[in-house]
């Protein structure tokens, strides 16, 4: 409740007796800690040194050696719903979070935007006195909301965040950033030739909103969420980390998993006894095809290479993120601040196994269902990790990294994909030191913990709303209790057509993988595992104890319907990700984009995927004209028209496999001109591609044609948006470089056409509509 005015007012101010009380801000609690999360994306525990596996992180190391390391602490299995739930402390169906953005439908709890009863973490401390700071990856944006001009709704500056400075969306190139400074996209500070690398430039960023903090308000304690894109694909790394890797996984993936299995044991991550759990543990008939792994034994020597230097470029990518966190710890160390500073370092799901059984240069084809050639992947092993490629590692190195337990990310039912790093650290907070903790706990309990060690509560009503309790439990009882029994009592698993309930120390796991099409959840088998006694989830007791399997299975389909999480939903990628949803643009057949804007978000621009389409362009061409037209995508996925050498080209870049689809016109004398080009699908390919043909137009006449294939999946899961007059980031084509903006002529706008009309009929109504405007 609001205070009541408890002054006096009179006629005259000399006679009344103000009081401030009313309209004062609140200030955060006495002696209140800052708080750092570090979240990194897709790193199961096997990986990091810390807990016993190969890729040094001298950060996190030291962190842990004066905190607390949490060995059974677990998350939601993919990135969008678990950072959904530190938002909240709410689960993540709850959230409307049932999915990644981009798989949202239109159910109580996979529609993607948060519900007014869930406040979120930021609201709660920045109304209590905190500064708040959002760097990094954002993936709870829907994905119509990612445009200049759509809602801000659900941004990070709605959310409870003072300043927000990263990506938003699943993930982003690290050498060629889509940027968002506050409310508005922004060009990276300058270019990977010069040094840029996301992770630098989000520590630095860092850095800079806390000292300016500090100089301005010294005594508010501030909250800090830094979701560097590590570990995420593309693992993209400066090569002198990549190379201090350098034959450190020539033994392979399963040799691997013996190694670290032992180290964790070693390190009493693990408990002796704890027994490695099969490489492809599903049966045939219920496995997804494309989380296979296949046997180190079974490849040839250039596999073997290949896939050992994509683990070596994995491992460089998270010590260099790490040596940038190191920079901020360093700060806080420096201004004598951390001390009194709470930090998570954590991850927010198991390794990833999207790189295919081959691993890949460029990871937008997994969400293209489109399969990797060896052949091609090998051509770029020189420069892996490097602006040329969009890379990600097979998915025996996501097996490997979440040693020992089953399956990887997206498998929600198995700890592979859910139990995952967790480090705390806060001196003045807890007197204990380097140890290790082994209480059950999950996302959930993350914001209950903050509050708790804040000296907060959740509100029960915020903004006029009524607010849904926390689902999680604090874990400060843990701090100074390293024998105190979990405080946690159940938490129900779901993800994609998986599914899974943890209860008392025993676990109930349906077997059905995800994104397999396949359905019919009624004829699920489940198993159940005594994880108090096996932690790798390794021996199956459902039939010894067929009674607390149906409790388990009862306890989830009680804990489904509080938490709003049927429908179920395993299919594939390419349908999950290409489902029409709501935008705040009605749906039309004919966009017109000019010169002079900032790029569009895939999101929001046209949808030329699966379909036929026309672009045609009102340019005027003077003597000297050269630049880009139109350009949509980047390196590894997109389409591009432009003039150079005098000609007008258009490049279509089918998942950035070389060469380039390339149609090239005559030279073109100056004048005025409708320049553009029309591809009519005519089949689609064995993957599901588009098969047809492309022609270049000069006015009304054909330039050149021939056949062509096109992407029916996106050209990036993240960023890269529709330009006019240049092309933003990194660059569609080899054949120029970006942001090659269009001179010596004049751009009035270029049309997009998806109806079934000509283009030469096209062509003249666009022309007209283009000299209107």
């Amino acid at each position: 409740m609001a205070k009541e005015f408890e002054g006096v007012i009179q006629l005259d101010v000399r006679d009344s007796i103000q009081d401030w009380s009313p309209y004062e801000l609140k200030r955060a609690p006495e002696g209140a800690p800052n708080v750092l999360i570090v979240l990194y994306d897709d790193t199961g525990q096997a990986a990091w040194s810390t807990y016993g596996g190969r890729i040094n992180m001298p950060t996190l190391d030291r962190l842990a050696a004066n905190g607390l390391t949490y060995t059974q602490w677990h998350t939601t299995a993919l990135c969008s719903p678990t950072r959904s739930v530190f938002l909240t402390g709410r689960n993540h169906h709850v959230n409307r979070c049932a999915c990644i953005m981009e798989g949202t439908t239109g159910f109580p709890g996979a529609a993607g935007r948060l519900p007014a009863e869930c406040a979120t973490i930021g609201q709660v401390l920045q109304e209590n006195g905190y500064s708040t700071y959002f760097l990094g990856k954002n993936h709870n944006v829907p994905e119509e909301d990612i445009a200049s001009g759509a809602s801000r709704s659900e941004w990070p500056l709605q959310k409870g965040f003072d300043r927000f400075y990263g990506f938003i969306g699943g993930e982003t190139n690290n050498w060629f950033p889509d940027l968002i400074e506050d409310h508005r996209f922004v060009e990276q500070p300058y270019r990977p030739e010069d040094g840029y690398h996301l992770s630098k430039d989000l520590a630095d960023r860092a850095i800079g909103m806390l000292r300016d903090q500090q100089a301005a308000n010294p005594s508010k304690p501030w909250f800090l969420w830094f979701c560097p894109g590590a570990n995420h694909a593309p693992h993209h790394s400066p090569q002198e980390y990549a190379d201090k890797y350098k034959g450190a996984f020539d033994d392979g993936y399963e040799a691997y998993r013996q190694w670290v299995l032992d180290r964790m044991i070693a390190k009493g991550v693990l408990p002796e006894g704890t027994r490695l759990t099969e490489l492809n543990p599903l049966p045939e008939d219920d496995a997804n095809p494309a989380d296979a792994v296949r046997p180190w034994d079974s490849l040839n020597d250039d596999e073997k290479r290949l896939f050992a230097r994509m683990a070596e470029v994995y491992a460089g990518f998270s010590e260099y993120t790490d040596v940038q966190v190191g920079r901020i710890v360093d700060y806080l160390e420096q201004t004598g601040q951390l001390d009194n500073t709470l930090v998570m370092y954590c991850a927010d799901n198991g390794a990833s196994g999207e790189g295919s059984p081959n691993g890949s240069v460029n990871e937008n084809k997994f969400f293209n269902g489109f399969p990797d050639d060896l052949a091609e992947n090998l051509r770029y092993l020189d420069v892996l990790g490097g602006p040329d490629t969009y890379n990600h590692y097979p998915t025996g190195w996501a097996a490997a990294f979440s040693t020992p337990y089953q399956m990887f990310k997206r498998y929600a039912q198995f700890a592979g994909g859910t139990c995952d790093p967790l480090v705390i650290h806060w001196p003045a907070g807890f007197s204990a030191r380097g140890e290790l903790r082994h209480q059950y706990h999950h996302v959930t309990d993350i914001v209950p913990t903050i509050l708790d060690a804040v000296g907060l509560e959740m509100p029960a009503e915020y903004r006029g709303v009524r607010q849904r309790p926390l689902d999680g439990v604090s874990m400060r009882y843990s701090f100074d209790a390293a024998d105190a029994p979990t405080t946690k009592q159940r938490q129900y698993y779901a993800m994609l057509g998986t599914r899974g309930i943890w209860q008392d120390g025993w676990k109930a796991s349906a077997v059905h993988a995800p994104l397999t099409g396949k359905g019919h959840f009624d004829q699920d088998r489940w198993e159940l595992y005594h994880v108090d006694e096996d932690r790798s989830e390794s021996t199956d007791l459902a039939a010894q104890h067929p009674e607390k399997l149906r409790e388990l299975i009862d306890v989830w389909f009680a804990e489904a319907d509080k938490n709003l999480v049927l429908p179920l939903d395993d299919r594939t990628a390419r349908e999950l990700l290409t489902v029409e949803r709501p935008t705040s643009e009605p749906p039309r057949t004919r966009y017109v984009y000019y010169p002079g804007t900032a790029a569009v978000p895939e999101g929001a621009a046209v949808n030329v995927r699966g379909r036929s389409y026309k672009i045609i362009a009102d340019v005027e061409v003077g003597a000297d004209a050269a630049g880009v037209i139109f350009a949509h995508g980047s390196r590894f996925g997109g389409h591009t028209l432009f003039v150079k050498d005098n000609r007008l080209h258009y490049v279509y870049n089918f998942l950035g496999i070389k060469p380039e689809q390339s149609l090239v016109s005559g030279e073109l004398a100056p004048g005025s001109y409708a320049l553009g080009v029309e591809f009519v699908r005519e089949r689609a390919g064995e993957h599901g591609e588009s098969l047809g043909t492309a022609r270049l137009y000069v006015d009304d006449q054909v330039a050149a044609e021939g056949p062509m294939r096109a992407q029916v999946g996106k050209f990036t899961l993240c960023g890269d948006g529709l330009c006019v007059g240049y092309d933003s980031a990194d660059n569609v084509s080899q054949e120029y470089e970006s942001p090659f903006r269009f001179t010596g002529g004049t751009i009035l706008g270029v049309g997009i056409d998806v109806s079934e009309e000509t283009y030469v009929d096209l062509e003249r109504e666009a022309i007209a509509i283009l000299a209107r405007e």
